[in-house]
């Protein structure tokens, strides 16, 4: 996966990487989101929300951690969304994320699903 992050000599502890699937951005964040290493997922967000998107769907499957700074984030990116008349989707969220959520009340504010949306799997529709 394509991204940039703060890293050592053993790479960025954060990549995300866009793709698109019709008029869904799917933005894929892998690693720990938080203040050192937020800029690849907000680049990949602002490129995503550039193109005017139906929705963006964040795939949180492979992310193992995520602070404040990471929270605000994708709040921040839900309400350039919404401006915008797009709106911001997590899918696949992980335990130690989903907690995050569940204990800022954010999970009222996300749809979320279970795992990335079947249409947007690649390489699983026509």
């Amino acid at each position: 996966m394509g991204g940039t992050g703060g890293g050592g000599p053993v790479g960025p502890r954060l990549a995300a990487a866009v793709r698109w699937s019709d008029t869904t951005a799917v933005v894929t964040v892998a690693g720990e989101l938080d203040r050192d290493n937020q800029e690849p997922l907000r680049e990949a967000l602002s490129a995503s929300l550039a193109r005017h998107p139906e929705r963006v769907v964040v795939d949180c499957g492979r992310l193992t951690f995520c602070d404040s700074t990471g929270l605000n984030l994708l709040l921040n990116a839900r309400l350039d969304a919404l401006e915008a008349g797009s709106r911001v989707e997590l899918a696949a969220v992980r335990p130690p994320v989903d907690r995050l959520l569940d204990i800022t009340g954010v999970v009222a504010v996300f749809r979320i699903h279970d795992e990335l949306p079947g249409e947007l799997v690649e390489g699983e529709h026509p």
